[in-house]
């Protein structure tokens, strides 16, 4: 079975289907903050969290978001020459602020020229009635999706990495979104200190049996100036070798259901900030070898799913 050139739902064969070409994200910095850095929560954050809120490759935000947009926007036409856009507030936590600045900020987005869909990354904490509301007014005039950051379905784990919320907080956001058919796209990393692959892969299974739409399968990349740091120092963190988190990608592919878009299968670290693993550099590479990988195994997504 394939979908495209892939054995897996992947993002771009679910974009093009929808839309019909070509659909590239523009990553957004509204200027936001956290709950879990500014205090609410907690002042560290997620210990593997960089300086700019998993926003290393979104726009500056020191400018407007149209600003932003166009300067992107322009790096990406210099690759693909035409398509479609997603704007897609990724930095920090993009419903973490008053109402009237969410909308300010989601409109001023959503009217440039091109754009099909608005992307909100977010914790299942900053998502009131309000906020809910409000996504949902937007969902019924653009397609929409909210991203989550569970990470780990291990309880244990995310109370180490300081997550901020337990499990209950996230299942009830997720029932919450769906409630107003709004579409969830789950972020996981695999090689959190401390897990092994089968309490990597049972976050896999976990959310085989929840109602989302979408997974982003991450890396655990340890940055500069990040808590983890001091985890890594005291030997409390093992990178994760190359040939073994292709292997867990393949596993998770099997037992993810058919009809979850697989948005990411390794994510991206800033070079200068990387400290490791340093074979997640080569990201083509690595993406590379996971589909000779499923090809060789003759795995496709959902072989061996386990959804009920």
């Amino acid at each position: 079975m394939l979908w495209g050139d892939k054995r897996y739902y992947n993002l771009n064969y679910f974009l093009r289907s929808k839309f019909g070409e070509k659909v590239f994200k523009i990553s957004l910095d509204a200027g936001f903050s956290c709950p879990n850095r500014d205090g609410t929560i907690s002042k560290g954050g997620c210990i593997y969290c960089s300086e700019r809120g998993s926003g290393d490759f979104a726009g500056n935000r020191r400018f407007s978001i149209s600003q932003q947009f166009e300067d992107i926007k322009a790096i990406m036409n210099k690759k693909w020459k035409s398509g479609k856009y997603i704007a897609y507030f990724q930095a920090y936590t993009n419903t973490y602020a008053p109402i009237e600045v969410l909308r300010e900020k989601y409109e001023e987005a959503i009217k440039e020229e091109g754009v099909v869909a608005l992307a909100i990354a977010t914790r299942p904490d900053c998502l009131s009635k309000e906020v809910l509301d409000l996504i949902e007014e937007y969902s019924n005039r653009i397609y929409t999706w909210v991203e989550l950051g569970l990470q780990t379905s291990k309880e244990e784990t995310a109370k180490l990495i300081n997550r901020g919320y337990d499990i209950s907080v996230f299942e009830n956001a997720v029932c919450n979104l769906r409630e107003r058919n709004i579409d969830v796209v789950v972020h996981v990393i695999f090689g959190l200190p401390g897990e092994n692959s089968l309490d990597m892969l049972n976050s896999i299974r976990y959310l085989s049996n929840i109602d989302i739409q979408g997974i982003k399968i991450h890396l655990l990349h340890l940055m500069k100036n990040t808590p983890l740091v001091k985890l890594y120092e005291e030997g409390r963190l093992r990178f994760l070798e190359k040939d073994e988190y292709i292997d867990l990608i393949c596993k998770a592919v099997s037992i993810l259901p058919k009809d979850v878009v697989i948005h990411r299968l390794t994510g991206d670290a800033p070079r200068d900030l990387l400290i490791g693993p340093k074979w997640s550099l080569k990201k083509w590479e690595v993406l590379n070898d996971i589909d000779k990988t499923l090809k060789d195994r003759d795995i496709y997504q959902g072989v061996y799913s386990e959804k009920l």
